[in-house]
C-alpha cells in the first residue's frame, strides 16, 4: 500500500472489496458481458466515493497538494489495473499465451510522473513485444471502453518497444512522455526491455537536442500565454512561472542525469538546499491551486480567471485583512511563487551551460566581445560573477556595485552571484541605506546606464530593492483585483520607469511628442525617476495611497541622497500623481474653470512638466492598450491650456476669448457659405457650445441645422481618429430628457459612450454629440454604421423602449462579477462657473449611463455634458448639470434626494446585471 496519501489507501479504493465483487460476479453473472457491466458499476461507485474522500480531506487541508495529487494517481492506478484484470482474465482469458501474446500497461506523461489533478487526462501506453495480436487488440479495446464508461479522459497508444524508440526519435513530445513512463500492470519483463531501449538507443547522446527543444517549447508556450509572469488571469499550468516550467526542469534533469526525484538536484549541485525548498514550496502551492481549480470548476481548468481567483482564495483559507481582499493576498502569493520558479529556471539553465550541456544563447555567441570586469568581478559565460565571495561581502556597498558593473559591461548576473546576494540580504541595513556611495550607485543605476528597467527588475526579484527601500516590500507582487491594472504594483512601477527611459532615448517621439519635448528641453531627472519609483508605494492599505505615499516619500527621498527642494517636489508629485489624469479624464477641459483650477494646483511650469511626464508614464505602465489617442488628446489639451495659463496669466482663460476663436475657425472652414447663413449659425448658439466642441463638430452641426425641419431628427456618424471613437452627432427639436433617450439608444446598439456633450440653440434645437466605441474599445466599423443609425432612429421615434430592451442585455459576464467597487457620488459646485458637477464613481456595466441620465431627466435636471472615464470594470461618470431654472443645485436637500435616487438606480441595475 502506498504511503503519504491524503487518506488511508483503503478509504480511497478498497481493493479487497473489488476482488470480492469480482468473485461474486463470476459466480452469479450469466455471461462475460454481465460480469463486465457489474464490474464497471462497482468501479464507478468506488471511483465516486474515492474522489469524494480525497476532495473532503483536501478541503480540510487545502495546501496538502502532494498527498492529494498522489491520492488521485493511486485511485487512477487502481481503476486502470482493475480494468486490465477484467479484460484479460474474464473477458478475453488466454490460459497459455505465446511469447508474442504479451501485454504491459504503462502510465506516461504527467500520469506516469504520478501527478494527477482531479480531472487530469489519463495517458496510457499499451506495450507488446512484437506486432500487436488480435488478443491484445481485444483486451485493449475492452479496457478502453470500461475506462470511458468510468468517465476517464484517456489518451492512449499501442506500440512495440521498437515503435517507441523510432517515434520518440521523430517527435520530442512523444519522447518526453516516454521519459516518464511508469509500469502499471501486465507482462513485467517489458518494463526493463522498454527502459533499456530508451536509455541505450534514444536518450543517450541526444541531451543537447532535447534541452534546446524543451526550451524552444517553453518560449513558445510563454508567448501564447502573454509572455509575462504577471498577467491578470494566469494559467497555472502553462503560464510563465507555472507548473510546466517546474516540470521542464525535472524533465531536463532526468534526461541528462537520470534522476528519479527532484531532491537529487541538490546532490548534483544544481540547487542549494534553500533553493530546493523554494522549488518544493512553489510546486506545492501551484499544485494546490490547480487541484482547487479542477474541483471548483468540476472539470479540467487551469486558467485562474477573475471569478475563479475569488473561489480558489476562499477554498485555500485566505481572508480579507489590512484593507485588502482575500483574493489580492492570494494572488500576491501566487506571483511570488511564480517569481521563484523563474529564478530557479535561470539558475538551473546556467548550471547546465557551465557543464557545457546546454549551448549559450545564440545572441550571446554572435555578439560576444571581450569585456573586462573591474577588480573583484569576473565575467563567466558572459555573466557577471564575483571573483572572491569573502572579499565581496566584506564591503556591503559591493551588493549595489554588482548591479552597476553588470549594467556597465552589458552582462547578465551569474546565478552564483545572485545566490550570494540573495543569501546575504541581511547586510543591507540602515548603515548601507544612508551610505553616500550606496546612494550614488542606486541613483546612477536609475539615471546613467540607459536601461534602468533591467537592474531594477533583477534587484526586485532578488529582494535587494525591498531591502534597500524597506517601504517597497509591501507592494512586491501585490495584485490589484480589477481589470484595469495589468501588472502587480511593483511590476507596474518598473514598467513606468522603463517607459520614461524609452522617452529619454527618443523612442516614443511620434506617440508622445509633448513628453519627449519636455525631457529633451531638460527637467530634474533625479526628481522624476524617484517620484515614479515611489508613486504607488502607499498602495495596499486602507488609507488614500497618494497621501500615504507622499508621507513615505518624505522619509525615503532624503535617504536616497536628494536635496531638500528635490525631496519636496518628489513628495508633491507622489501626493498629486493622479491629479492631471483625473482632471483630463473626469472633468470637462473645455470649461475654463477646469484649466484655472488645475493651473492653481500645479503653480509652476516646472511642476506641470514633471507631472505631465509622470502621468503619461503612469498610464502607459498600466498595461498594453491603456494609452490611446483619446487619452493623448485629453492630456495634450490640458497641458497646452495650462501652460498658456501659467505663462500669460489665469485671466486669459475665459469663455469670450475661446468663443471668438471657435467662430473664426468655423468661418474659415465654411468660407463658401453666404454671410447671412454664417451669421445665423454663429449667433444661434450659447457660449458653452463654442468652448466645448472642436471645429470639426461645429462644421457638422452647422450643416445639419442649416436645413433642419421641426419634426426631423438628423444624425451624422463618422470615425473620429483623434478620439479613437465614432462621433455621433444629433440635431433635433429640444425637449426634456433628450440626453437620456440618446444614451438609451446608444446602449441598445452596444455602444460604449466615452464622452458626450449636449447643447441647446437659441431657436430651440438640441445639438448633442456622443463619442462611442464598440465592445472592443474601438471605433465602429463603417459597415456597421447603417444598422447603428437605423436602431438609433427607431429608439428616438419611440418604436423601441430602451428600459424594456436593456433589461435583457445588461448582464455582467460571470468572470467579472467578483469585482467590488463601492459607489461614491459627489456634488461639486466650485469646479465650474455655471454648472454643478455630479461625479458618480461605481461599477461599470451596460446600460449604466442610461439609468443615471434617466434619473436626472425624471428629476428635471438638465445635462450639459457628460465626461466618462473608464478604469477596467470601474467607471467615473461626471455630469455637468443645471436645474430647470438654469441654476446650480444649491439646495442640500435637493442634492441628497438626487443622490438617493441615483444610488437606488445603481443598486437595482447591479442586481439585474448579476442575474
Amino acid at each position: 500500500m502506498p504511503q503519504n496519501l491524503i487518506r488511508p489507501a483503503e478509504e480511497i479504493f478498497d481493493a479487497s472489496a473489488f476482488a470480492a465483487e469480482l468473485d461474486r460476479l463470476k459466480q452469479e453473472a450469466g455471461d462475460p458481458r454481465a460480469l463486465r457491466d457489474g464490474a464497471v458499476c462497482h468501479l464507478g461507485a468506488a471511483a465516486k466515493a474515492g474522489r469524494a474522500a480525497i476532495a473532503e480531506a483536501f478541503a480540510a487541508r487545502p495546501f496538502e497538494a502532494g498527498p492529494a495529487v498522489r491520492s488521485y494517481t493511486w485511485l487512477t492506478d487502481r481503476l486502470v489495473c482493475a480494468a486490465l484484470t477484467v479484460a484479460s482474465q474474464y473477458l478475453h482469458p488466454l490460459p497459455n499465451p505465446t511469447e508474442g501474446e504479451r501485454l504491459a500497461v504503462f502510465a506516461v506523461g504527467g500520469y506516469g510522473r504520478g501527478e494527477m489533478a482531479p480531472h487530469s487526462d489519463v495517458d496510457l501506453l499499451f506495450l507488446t513485444p512484437w506486432k500487436i495480436t488480435p488478443w491484445a487488440e481485444s483486451v485493449i479495446e475492452s479496457m478502453l471502453y470500461m475506462l470511458w464508461d468510468l468517465r476517464l479522459k484517456v489518451g492512449h497508444s499501442s506500440r512495440t518497444v521498437k515503435d517507441c524508440v523510432r517515434l520518440g526519435r521523430e517527435d520530442i513530445t512523444i519522447r518526453t512522455a516516454l521519459l516518464e513512463n511508469r509500469f502499471l500492470a501486465g507482462h513485467a519483463p517489458l518494463d526493463k526491455d522498454l527502459n533499456d531501449a530508451l536509455w541505450g538507443e534514444l536518450f543517450e547522446g541526444t541531451e543537447a537536442e532535447f534541452i534546446e527543444a524543451k526550451l524552444a517549447e517553453r518560449s513558445e508556450r510563454h508567448r501564447k500565454q502573454g509572455g509575462q509572469r504577471y498577467v491578470l488571469e494566469p494559467n497555472v499550468k502553462e503560464g510563465k512561472g507555472g507548473l510546466r516550467d517546474l516540470q521542464s526542469l525535472y524533465w531536463i534533469a532526468k534526461y541528462i542525469y537520470r534522476v528519479d526525484r527532484a531532491s537529487q538536484l541538490v546532490k548534483l549541485g544544481l540547487f542549494t538546499e534553500e533553493e530546493f525548498k523554494g522549488f518544493l514550496d512553489a510546486e506545492r502551492f501551484l499544485w494546490a491551486v490547480r487541484c482547487h481549480l479542477h474541483l471548483i470548476a468540476n472539470r479540467a481548468m487551469d486558467q485562474l480567471t477573475f471569478d475563479m481567483q475569488i473561489e480558489v482564495a476562499a477554498a485555500m483559507g485566505y481572508a480579507d485583512r489590512g484593507g485588502r481582499r482575500a483574493v489580492e493576498h492570494f494572488m500576491q502569493d501566487y506571483f511570488l511563487h511564480a517569481t521563484t520558479v523563474g529564478d530557479l529556471t535561470r539558475i538551473f539553465l546556467t548550471g547546465l551551460e557551465a557543464a557545457h550541456v546546454k549551448t549559450e544563447p545564440m545572441l550571446l555567441r554572435l555578439f560576444r566581445r571581450k569585456r573586462t570586469a573591474r577588480a573583484g568581478y569576473e565575467i563567466v559565460q558572459n555573466r557577471m560573477n564575483v571573483a572572491d565571495p569573502d572579499t565581496f561581502l566584506a564591503d556591503k556597498v559591493n551588493i549595489l556595485r554588482l548591479f552597476e558593473e553588470a549594467l556597465r559591461t552589458g552582462t547578465l548576473l551569474h546565478p552564483d552571484a545572485m545566490r550570494l546576494v540573495a543569501g546575504n540580504l541581511n547586510l543591507i541595513d540602515d548603515g548601507l541605506r544612508t551610505d553616500p556611495e550606496a546612494q550614488r550607485i542606486f541613483l546612477d543605476l536609475l539615471l546613467k546606464h540607459d536601461n534602468p528597467e533591467r537592474s531594477l527588475r533583477r534587484m526586485n526579484e532578488l529582494g535587494v530593492l525591498a531591502a534597500f527601500i524597506p517601504e517597497f516590500e509591501p507592494i512586491v507582487a501585490m495584485m490589484q483585483f480589477n481589470v484595469y491594472h495589468h501588472y502587480t504594483v511593483d511590476e507596474h512601477t518598473i514598467q513606468c520607469i522603463s517607459t520614461l527611459a524609452k522617452i529619454e532615448r527618443e523612442e516614443l517621439v511620434e506617440e508622445l511628442p509633448i513628453a519627449s519635448r519636455i525631457l529633451k528641453e531638460g527637467v530634474n531627472r533625479r526628481v522624476l525617476y524617484i517620484a515614479l519609483l515611489l508613486h504607488d508605494i502607499g498602495k495596499g492599505r486602507p488609507e488614500d495611497h497618494s497621501v500615504l505615499g507622499a508621507q513615505i516619500a518624505r522619509k525615503v527621498a532624503p535617504r536616497l541622497g536628494l536635496k531638500p527642494d528635490e525631496c519636496e517636489t518628489v513628495e508633491w508629485l507622489v501626493r498629486y500623481h493622479l491629479l492631471m489624469s483625473d482632471m483630463a479624464q473626469k472633468r470637462d477641459i473645455a470649461d475654463p474653470r477646469t484649466v484655472r483650477d488645475f493651473a492653481k494646483a500645479v503653480k509652476t511650469k516646472k511642476r506641470l512638466d514633471l507631472l505631465t511626464v509622470l502621468t503619461v508614464c503612469d498610464i502607459i505602465g498600466v498595461g498594453p492598450g491603456t494609452w490611446n489617442n483619446w487619452k493623448a488628446q485629453l492630456m495634450r489639451s490640458l497641458y497646452r491650456e495650462t501652460a498658456t495659463a501659467l505663462e500669460t496669466g489665469l485671466e486669459e482663460v475665459n469663455t469670450e476669448k475661446r468663443a471668438a476663436e471657435a467662430k473664426r475657425a468655423l468661418r474659415e472652414e465654411l468660407a463658401d457659405w453666404e454671410k447671412k447663413d454664417l451669421r445665423t449659425e454663429t449667433t444661434r448658439h450659447y457660449p458653452p457650445y463654442w468652448q466645448g466642441l472642436p471645429t470639426s463638430s461645429h462644421v457638422v452641426f452647422a450643416r445639419l441645422l442649416r436645413e433642419i425641419r421641426n419634426d426631423e431628427i438628423l444624425i451624422d456618424l463618422a470615425e473620429d481618429a483623434d478620439h479613437d471613437a465614432t462621433r455621433a452627432c444629433f440635431a433635433l427639436a429640444d425637449h426634456p430628457g433628450i440626453f437620456s433617450r440618446l444614451a438609451g439608444a446608444l446602449a441598445l446598439v452596444g455602444a460604449n459612450v466615452v464622452d458626450a456633450r449636449t447643447y441647446t440653440t437659441k431657436d430651440g434645437y438640441a445639438t448633442a454629440v456622443f463619442w462611442i466605441q464598440d465592445s472592443e474599445g474601438s471605433p465602429f466599423e463603417t459597415a456597421r454604421l447603417p444598422r447603428l443609425r437605423k436602431m438609433i432612429e427607431k429608439t428616438l421615434m419611440g418604436e423601441v423602449r430602451p428600459r424594456d430592451k436593456l433589461a435583457d442585455r445588461d448582464k455582467l459576464k460571470k468572470r467579472e462579477r467578483g469585482f467590488r467597487f463601492p459607489t461614491s457620488i459627489a456634488f461639486d459646485n466650485e469646479g465650474s462657473e455655471i454648472y454643478t458637477i455630479i461625479e458618480v464613481d461605481t461599477r461599470d456595466r451596460p446600460g449604466l449611463l442610461y439609468d443615471l441620465t434617466r434619473v436626472l431627466a425624471e428629476s428635471n435636471i438638465y445635462i450639459a455634458s457628460a465626461v466618462i472615464a473608464t478604469y477596467g470594470a470601474q467607471v467615473v461618470d461626471s455630469f455637468y448639470v443645471k436645474d430647470m431654472f438654469g441654476l446650480k443645485l444649491h439646495s442640500r436637500a435637493r442634492r441628497e434626494s438626487l443622490e438617493r435616487k441615483l444610488r437606488a438606480a445603481i443598486t437595482q441595475g447591479a442586481e439585474r446585471a448579476q442575474g
